[in-house]
């Protein structure tokens, strides 16, 4: 006889346990029973009991288990998933409450990768800092594509992106608020000899003490690209690297060239002019900035709140 949904629900609702699902999701991110033990500071038999209770009150198996450790079924895919965004709430709940009780205080987690950290982050920072120093901001480095990156946003570690490109998401789960556009430029200092060349095209760059991108990033791909529409040949990379500080230390010193985006200039120029564009369309578009977010979660209201000063802050950027 089938389990009419009212019956179910009273089933999970009596059986189903939140610390066994909290049990789960750790044995599933640490890749073993035994090291998820650990973490939790419980036995190993605790965390199997934990599962195999989940497992008998779902009829269904979660996990594989194999000499190389654990990994989800197809079942468990589901559960992670659905578990992660119920946790999720659950904090968020504690949040928007300790927010209503105090509302100058609150954390957010942003994702940001280094260019827009350095050039658009601070002003937000201290815009939060003058109107609402209670509020704690934690930044994580996003350093690949946002199509990869967005595994943050789907797994809570993190409230908001602050990212670049704007692409078709099969799983369509973004908000995507776009703030502004911006291009790469071709940098070099301002002593450097290729500054008084009037006319310069990419390939006369073929001898220059280029800074380069790791080739697996974004800006890498997209110069070696724009070489190549070109037919150029891609230079030899004095340096490879993807810090900014390190750009910007070796471009006020010396005769080096690198592709930046648009606002790093104003960064790299922000005490004393040292950076200067020289005068080559790469063929790039412009690259949107964009804050992303999931459609299917809820912000806290400290989230929202600073969404605002990055909007606002994007806004005295264009300035």
């Amino acid at each position: 006889m089938a389990i009419s949904p009212e019956h179910w629900e009273a089933r999970i609702g009596r059986r189903l346990r939140i610390r066994d699902l909290h049990v789960f999701i750790t044995a599933i991110h640490c890749g073993s029973m035994a090291k998820a033990a650990r973490q939790l500071a419980i036995s190993q038999p605790a965390v199997s009991k934990a599962v195999t209770d989940l497992e008998h009150v779902l009829g269904v198996r979660l996990l594989d288990r194999g000499s190389q450790g654990i990994s989800p079924t197809l079942y468990g895919t589901a559960l992670v998933r659905r578990s992660l965004a119920a946790f999720d709430e659950l904090r968020q709940a504690v949040r928007d409450i300790e927010f209503i009780a105090n509302p100058r205080v609150g954390d957010v987690w942003i994702g940001c990768n280094e260019s827009l950290t350095v050039a658009l982050m601070p002003a937000v920072i201290e815009q939060l800092a003058r109107e609402q120093p209670g509020i704690s901001v934690h930044l994580s480095p996003m350093s690949r594509p946002i199509t990869q990156d967005i595994r943050h946003l789907r797994d809570r570690s993190v409230d908001l992106i602050v990212g670049r490109g704007v692409f078709q998401i099969p799983e369509d789960d973004l908000n995507v608020d776009v703030l502004f556009e911006e291009p790469l430029k071709v940098v070099t200092g301002v002593k450097s000899p290729w500054t008084r060349r009037r006319r310069l095209a990419l390939s006369d760059l073929g001898a220059a003490k280029w800074i380069m991108y790791p080739p697996d990033e974004a800006p890498g791909v997209l110069v070696e690209q724009a070489f190549r529409k070109r037919g150029v040949a891609m230079p030899r990379a004095t340096v490879t690297t993807n810090s900014f500080h390190l750009r910007g230390t070796l471009l006020a010193k010396g005769d080096y060239v690198t592709v930046v985006p648009a606002c790093i200039l104003r960064v790299f120029n922000s005490h004393k002019k040292t950076v200067v564009p020289l005068p080559i369309d790469l063929g790039i578009p412009l690259r949107p900035v964009a804050i992303f977010t999931l459609k299917n979660r809820m912000l806290s209201p400290v989230a929202a709140l600073v969404i605002k000063c990055i909007h606002a802050a994007a806004v005295r950027h264009g300035d």
